[in-house]
């Protein structure tokens, strides 16, 4: 059974996950099943990755074709939500789900009064009325447990400066620095669609890890989903990366109290304790203004926007030159302060 559609045992309609009551329901007649106590059919067909692949939708019989990625869809014909069960299975069976807690029109809500908020993009732009599409995606991330044995060397001055009759001094001390430090950092994220931008997924967190919940199939209906492009191999190196600025803020942490540090040498030795692969709820606005298209995404959970918008060149400048005018009457009623001419 390669294509999953859930169906209504009332009335036969194609059930959605509702985000509302963390069921799976359905829109005709308003039954809802509990997702943790329905079975999950995951067909172990092999999947040949890198084909784009041809489906037939189990509500109209109409010809699915996908990209290699996609692992949940919906039926352009008839709009049944689909769920390509050999995409979920062996190797790309996700260990974990995080469920969407905003629906479409939450999220087309918010996105409206995220671009109200604005203050320097175009006025058309603020009435956010050319949303083009808005999708809800799970996006596949790696989920790492990252275990970090970290050494730092480096020097220090304290410096002081004391009169002593008509005399100014000033004394530096020189100190050398020595940190050995356990850092463990978990549910480090890292997003593993070739696709999607991966500083935009980066300003989607933080994602609130305990709601995760143990992956079935029924959370993906009426949503696309995607399997991941990479596996965690791949993008170790780019998660021991991403931890760097978070071990130097917990170096510098500790080191307190001197005029200037100068570190000379940071060795760190990362074990990966665990990876999991998970799937992130994400939707994903495509907005089209003056002919441009941008691109912005919204954490499914948090409603936490991040994305480029346009900016109004007359805005700019009038803010710019609102700056200009209060740093000069700050600068005037300094100079009048200190017994000049105001004028």
């Amino acid at each position: 059974m390669p294509v999953i559609d859930y169906k209504c045992s009332n009335c036969g309609s194609s059930m959605m996950f509702d985000s509302a009551t963390g069921m799976l329901a359905c829109p005709s007649c308003g039954r809802k099943d509990d997702i943790e106590q329905m079975p999950d059919p995951i067909a172990l067909v092999p999947f040949v990755p890198g084909q784009v692949q041809s489906y037939h939708c189990s509500s109209c019989g109409a010809e699915l074709v996908t990209e290699p990625e996609t692992s949940a869809t919906v039926c352009s014909f008839c709009g049944s939500p689909v769920v390509l069960s050999e995409r979920l299975s062996g190797a790309y069976a996700p260990r974990s789900v995080l469920p969407f807690t905003i629906n479409k029109q939450q999220a087309q809500e918010a996105f409206r009064k995220w671009c109200r908020g604005g203050l320097l993009t175009p006025a058309g732009f603020m009435t956010a009325d050319r949303i083009k599409s808005i999708t809800g995606m799970y996006v596949p991330f790696w989920l790492y447990e990252l275990h970090n044995m970290v050494e730092a060397r480096g020097q220090a001055t304290r410096v002081r400066t004391y009169r002593q009759g008509d005399y100014e001094y000033t004394e530096t001390s020189y100190y050398d620095i020595y940190r050995k430090m356990r850092l463990h950092y978990v549910n480090l994220p890292i997003d593993a669609s070739e696709k999607l931008n991966d500083e935009l997924m980066d300003k989607l967190e933080p994602f609130p890890y305990p709601e995760l919940k143990s992956f079935k199939t029924p959370y993906l209906a009426g949503y696309t989903a995607e399997k991941y492009s990479y596996d965690d191999e791949q993008l170790l190196p780019r998660a021991k990366e991403k931890t760097m600025s978070y071990i130097d803020a917990a170096i510098s942490s500790t080191v307190t109290g001197y005029t200037s540090v100068t570190y000379t040498d940071r060795d760190v030795d990362t074990r990966v304790q665990r990876a999991d692969y998970a799937l992130l709820p994400v939707w994903m606005v495509d907005y089209d203004f003056e002919s441009k298209q941008y691109i912005f995404a919204m954490n499914g959970q948090t409603g936490k926007v991040v994305g480029k918008p346009p900016l109004s060149k007359g805005k700019l400048f009038a803010w710019f030159a609102g700056i200009a005018v209060v740093t000069f009457v700050i600068l005037r009623l300094i100079t009048w302060a200190l017994g000049g001419d105001l004028l």
